[in-house]
């Protein structure tokens, strides 16, 4: 089992930054890939961006050039570093990892509101 606590959520301007930050506890050794996955009001949860144990990433292209993942493997953390931020970068952010054996976890979330 894994357990991941999410942080770092709140209010921003729009054009503003924020970071998130994500730490993980319990079968840490099992997890390879660490992530980021928003949920706007009304809307599927999607992906923002993942990281391999590896260091490899992928963003989703709405967030291209904008967000920024990275982890910490020594410390078990994963942060999300969000810039020039739009308002319809406004959701509900949650944290997720995935084993070597494909099995997911998930933060409960924090709540990223970006006003106009």
């Amino acid at each position: 089992q894994v357990q991941l606590v999410e942080s770092g959520g709140g209010l921003v301007q729009a054009g503003g930054s924020l970071r998130l930050s994500c730490a993980a506890s319990g079968s840490i050794s099992s997890i390879n890939i660490m992530g980021w996955y928003r949920q706007a009001p009304g809307k599927q949860r999607e992906l923002v961006a993942y990281i391999f144990r590896s260091g490899s990433t992928n963003y989703a292209n709405s967030v291209k050039g904008r967000f920024t993942i990275s982890r910490d493997n020594a410390k078990n953390t994963v942060s999300l570093q969000m810039s020039s931020l739009k308002p319809e970068d406004t959701a509900v952010y949650y944290c997720m990892c995935a084993s070597y054996s494909s099995v997911n976890y998930w933060g409960k979330g924090t709540l990223v509101t970006v006003s106009s």
